[in-house]
């Protein structure tokens, strides 16, 4: 069975079976992670998912990141997992659809703090939890979407409670009864794509409470079904309602690294417009360096290219026709974030403020945006993008790219990864010295020094 298959992996798994270039790819997503929690407190958001944890106590086992106070190792995976996900800016397998660092980051800090691992083992655990999110996402591309449902919640259980289990030195035995627990609290659901809410920021959360609590659970003595990913009623089957390759799932384990192709986002926005918005600016750019004037006020259309499972995503009914309903509504709305684009010149943090959505000049552009369905083989987040701007002489301006940046065609290099990290924690030396602890985090006897420089920064701001 599959789930017997990864957990022998993981269990035999040593950081000197993981290639340099895998082990530095899994520091650069913790270290975007750990970004864009500080980032998402200092910008007041993902406030109730921290309050409640807080608020579930327990032992002094793990801190929420930027917290002095220690809380208990599941609550303070649900806190960090909100936290990473509460900007939208975290990063994105595009084969997957499934944002894997959100979901093993935070009960990899949590469980690692809590029995005072190492960092070599800190770094196994965390390669083998994204190395199976990825693989457990893209053996369904876009069916867990299909059905309505989000892949990170779903698959998010199960990887982070392989990591959470070899942590507490689980057993391959006992890490394939994790992964049948925790996928029975696999799910997360999309209506809020309908209404406006932001629902989806606590989904990482119960990703990583649930992953901690299944690895808890199965040391404890709780079993769970082997046959869980590919039985009758198992995973993708009752939520995706399709049949998956099983072998597929494992192939090349240990040779092919998919957790190496993770791309980090450059914009605080769904994953599934930013080939869009790299459009847009590449024809905006072009524009300034032929000397062609473009003010908003010139423009008369835009036509972009999207991948058609994107379309109801960031295309919904009302996008284009009414400013968004609320932050989080605005980062799935794809004509709003162009027209942001054309009018500041770039998409940031501040893009998605509250005095921002309701601008009606953006309004007024975002109805100009026309979306045009655009076939592509490839899985939607990997898609290529284009984009054409219609000015008022005539005029059109062309902007093309192969795919969006940070993904695995155009990755992200630790300095650029650093560079956004400090866009998120600020400057100053705990976030420079944040950097390098966890750029370094291989040879390091403990985890201990990331959330007390967390919380220094934190402190500082």
């Amino acid at each position: 069975m599959t789930a017997r298959r990864l957990a022998n992996w993981a269990a035999a798994l040593d950081v000197d079976d993981i290639p340099e270039v895998t082990r530095r790819a899994a520091l650069r997503h913790l270290l975007d992670g750990i970004g864009n929690a500080i980032g998402a407190r200092r910008l007041d958001q993902g406030g109730p998912g921290l309050s409640v944890a807080r608020g579930l106590g327990g032992p002094a086992q793990a801190h929420p990141l930027g917290d002095p106070e220690a809380i208990s190792a599941p609550a303070a995976a649900f806190a960090n997992g909100v936290l990473m996900h509460a900007l939208d800016f975290d990063d994105t397998h595009a084969g997957a659809l499934v944002h894997p660092t959100t979901v093993v980051a935070p009960a990899v800090l949590a469980v690692a703090e809590e029995v005072g691992a190492t960092g070599a083992q800190t770094v196994t655990a965390l390669v083998a939890g994204l190395e199976i999110a990825c693989r457990l996402g893209a053996a369904a591309p876009h069916g867990f979407h299909a059905r309505g449902l989000h892949a990170t919640a779903v698959v998010g259980p199960l990887a982070g409670a392989v990591a959470a289990g070899l942590l507490y030195g689980a057993d391959a035995d006992r890490l394939t009864d994790a992964i049948g627990i925790a996928a029975s609290s696999s799910g997360g659901l999309l209506e809020f794509l309908d209404t406006g809410a932001n629902t989806k920021v606590l989904h990482p959360g119960n990703a990583g409470f649930n992953g901690v609590l299944a690895a808890r659970l199965a040391l404890a003595g709780a079993s769970g079904p082997e046959s869980v990913l590919e039985g009758r009623r198992g995973l993708y089957r009752a939520l995706a309602d399709r049949d998956v390759d099983p072998d597929g799932i494992v192939a090349d384990l240990g040779t092919r690294w998919e957790s190496a192709g993770i791309g980090i986002k450059p914009y605080p926005s769904c994953q599934l417009m930013h080939a869009s918005l790299d459009a847009v600016a590449q024809a905006l750019a072009e524009a300034a360096r032929s000397g062609t004037e473009v003010s908003a006020s010139r423009i008369t259309a835009i036509s972009v290219d999207v991948h058609p499972d994107s379309v109801d995503i960031v295309c919904g009914p009302g996008t284009g026709t009414r400013s968004p309903r609320s932050i989080y509504d605005a980062k799935f709305d794809l004509p709003w974030s162009v027209a942001a684009l054309v009018h500041d010149g770039a998409v940031t943090v501040d893009t998605y403020a509250e005095a921002s959505i309701v601008r009606p000049e953006v309004a007024a552009t975002a109805a100009l945006v026309d979306v045009v369905p655009a076939p592509d083989a490839r899985p939607a987040a990997d898609a290529a993008g284009r984009a054409v701007i219609t000015l008022d002489d005539a005029t059109r301006l062309v902007g093309e790219v192969p795919c969006s940046r940070g993904t695995s065609g155009r990755p992200m290099d630790d300095a650029a990864v650093a560079e956004k990290f400090r866009g998120n924690a600020g400057g100053g030396e705990a976030s420079e010295a944040l950097v390098q602890t966890v750029l370094g985090l291989c040879n390091a006897p403990s985890v201990g020094q990331i959330p007390a420089l967390a919380a220094d920064i934190l402190s500082a701001s």
